[in-house]
């Protein structure tokens, strides 16, 4: 291994769940009376317009989940040189946040599957999005599931895409 390679190592994540474990996690909660908020992304190099989102996601129900793209379809919606960071970094680093109280990461380009199982009770998107731009058959999941959609504020200037910009433009100064 050249110096250039990183390192693999196991980072542990109590707040990373498998499809099955977060199903048995979900019925737990259900049984107990609270709510679930689920989000979803790459959440590839973490910004504050990210954490600034999923603090207010937070707010809205007793627990956070953080759906994550797998990097194969991370790979598919941004291409070959995405995601920065894999799948197990990401998870690692959302599920440090205070705010995040799971972490699942899911392999199919959509959120189908997970939403008709998990059967969230509020979604959230940031505001760049509306229930026209939201992928149909997710939205339909969700109407069907009685999940109650919400858009919030995006900030304007965060995006990873404008850090890996800025990270390009360091580099050549």
């Amino acid at each position: 291994m050249d110096s250039n390679t990183p390192k693999r190592m196991h980072l542990p994540n109590p707040k990373l769940l498998t499809l099955d474990e977060a199903l048995a996690e979900r019925a737990r909660l259900h049984d107990a009376g609270q709510s679930m908020v689920m989000t979803n992304g790459c959440f590839d190099l973490l910004h504050v317009g990210h954490i600034a989102y999923l603090k207010e996601s937070r707010k809205l129900g007793d627990q956070l989940w953080v759906l994550i793209n797998s990097d194969e379809s991370v790979r598919a919606l941004k291409g070959p040189s995405r995601p920065i960071e894999s799948e197990a970094e990401r998870a690692y680093c959302l599920a440090a946040l205070s705010c995040v109280d799971r972490v699942v990461v899911f392999h199919n380009p959509r959120l189908i599957l997970e939403i008709e199982q998990l059967q969230p009770d509020a979604y959230t998107k940031a505001g760049d999005y509306t229930l026209e731009t939201l992928h149909q058959g997710e939205r339909a999941a969700f109407e069907a599931a009685g999940t109650k959609i919400h858009f919030l504020p995006f900030l304007d200037g965060f995006s990873t895409t404008n850090m890996i910009e800025k990270i390009h433009k360091a580099g050549s100064i």
